[in-house]
């Protein structure tokens, strides 16, 4: 049986932050508290990436999933962003549904709103996952932070920018994006077309650009990400993707995961076999890896 699905809202500064809820159907045993799961997007998604994870885990599980500041239905709630923006309004979420402790779980700049908010927070969390984000990401020598940034998220600059005829035509987009050629599925329609909202010029992505330039610098160690760094909580674990946003070269190249494991030796670190930084948590595989391994850290947790 799915998970009943329901939108919501919770106040926050400057507005209203949009919320998917789910409830996983069945029982838990008697003796525990029912799981509450919150699960954080990346940086130009929307709570619409998580309905596989959400279905592998377990029953009477509780899961809140927001769309960030500036992304999905959340997208006009004002500036500035930044993680400790993000991981405000991810406790004001929680507040607002009477959550007391949760598992988080962060998918690459979610990954990092995590982070931020295990520093500010880390007694309210109930075991931290990491999905392939949550951890600096290595500048090349020679390049400074600005070309990188324009690097790897100009294509999604670019999309944010575009203006498309059609539902069907944004569909077309994604089926063709080399992240998810042979792999379409309802979920990701569902995706595509709850991305796409309209403009004065037409339809366009929901994410507002300045949102992501505005959240770019923090993936490349700001203090507010590397303090919390410092303080992660026991019964953290980052799972990694061996493709990238165009299913080839892996965020966390094996060189820097290796210094992560010096660096942080206390994080369990798991790559997951056969998916890319997408379908990590878009993919039946990857969703699969995702639930069981949160599930992990919150037994862990205790």
């Amino acid at each position: 049986m799915s998970a009943s699905y329901r939108s919501s809202s919770a106040p926050v500064r400057g507005g209203e932050l949009a919320v998917g809820l789910w409830n996983v159907p069945g029982s838990v045993d008697a003796t525990s508290d029912a799981p509450v799961v919150v699960l954080i997007h990346g940086i130009t998604a929307a709570h619409t990436a998580w309905p596989l994870v959400v279905e592998h885990l377990p029953p009477g599980t509780r899961v809140l999933a927001p769309d960030l500041r500036g992304r999905g239905r959340s997208n006009g709630l004002p500036a500035p962003y930044g993680m400790e923006q993000h991981a405000a309004d991810v406790l004001a979420m929680m507040d607002h549904f009477g959550v007391r402790r949760a598992t988080l779980v962060g998918h690459s700049m979610g990954a990092f709103v995590s982070v931020a908010f295990s520093g500010a927070h880390a007694e309210r969390l109930q075991g931290l996952l990491l999905v392939d984000g949550g951890l600096p990401l290595d500048v090349p020598a020679g390049m400074d932070v600005d070309t990188l940034i324009n690097t790897v998220l100009g294509p999604a600059a670019q999309r944010l920018k575009t203006i498309f005829p059609t539902k069907e035509a944004y569909r077309d987009f994604w089926r063709a994006h080399p992240a998810f050629v042979g792999q379409w599925s309802n979920v990701l329609e569902a995706y595509s077309d709850y991305d796409l909202v309209e403009g004065p010029q037409g339809l366009h992505p929901a994410t507002a650009p300045e949102a992501m330039t505005g959240d770019s610098r923090d993936l490349y160690g700001s203090k507010v990400v590397l303090d919390a760094l410092g303080h992660l909580p026991a019964h953290t674990a980052l799972l990694t993707a061996p493709r990238g946003l165009t299913n080839t070269t892996p965020l966390y190249a094996p060189a820097l995961i290796e210094r992560i494991k010096k660096e942080l030796p206390d994080l369990t670190v798991t790559e997951v076999p056969d998916v890319n930084h997408y379908t990590i948590v878009m993919g039946e595989a990857g969703a699969k890896a995702v639930a069981s391994e949160a599930m992990r850290v919150r037994a862990a947790a205790g």
